[in-house]
């Protein structure tokens, strides 16, 4: 699964070809047909690893409002740009493809639901204020995804400086501190 998630993250869906994650995975083709039935499931099964670690990532970061984690230093899940790349390859290269639409969404939404979930959850312990509205916010997370990994692809668009300024701006805001 490593090797076809560096393929398609360093190509694109279009690009990226069963026998280069073949031979980046070091096995024959055949082989790779053994366990995928096509590219696409192949990608499929690379968006629900890139969930998964993304998930984990998320959860990582709840810390952040359980007034566990350190106050400085936060960075976003979004390091890795995996998993929104591949969206942004689906919706582009195999949009009109039903399976991998409906893939998207249900992934969004898993995105969504984890991250307002973790916003409720620092609301609770009294870390985010109330007067946030964590559905609005998850969106506005994803939507920052979306925007790296747009950048990411573009080159040039944000700098580390932006991106870092980015997620400082929005940790102040959920947080309502100032500093």
């Amino acid at each position: 699964m490593g090797a076809a998630l560096r393929v398609f993250s360093s190509a694109s869906y279009a690009a990226a070809t069963t026998a280069e994650i073949a031979r980046e995975a070091r096995v024959s083709e055949p082989v790779l047909y053994r366990h995928f039935a096509s590219k696409r499931d192949l990608w499929l099964a690379c968006l629900d690893a890139a969930w998964e670690e993304t998930r984990v990532t998320l959860e990582t970061k709840v810390a952040l409002f359980s007034g566990d984690a350190p106050s400085e230093g936060h960075q976003s899940p979004w390091r890795s740009p995996t998993m929104p790349n591949l969206w942004i390859q689906g919706l582009t290269e195999a949009g009109e493809d039903p399976v991998v639409r409906r893939a998207i969404r249900r992934h969004m939404r898993e995105v969504h639901d984890v991250v307002a979930a973790a916003l409720r959850a620092g609301q609770a312990r009294g870390v985010v204020p109330a007067d946030r509205d964590a559905d609005a916010e998850a969106w506005v997370f994803i939507g920052g995804g979306l925007l790296r990994s747009v950048a990411d692809r573009l080159g040039g668009v944000l700098t580390a400086t932006d991106l870092e300024a980015i997620t400082r701006e929005r940790l102040r805001w959920l947080t309502g501190s100032a500093g």
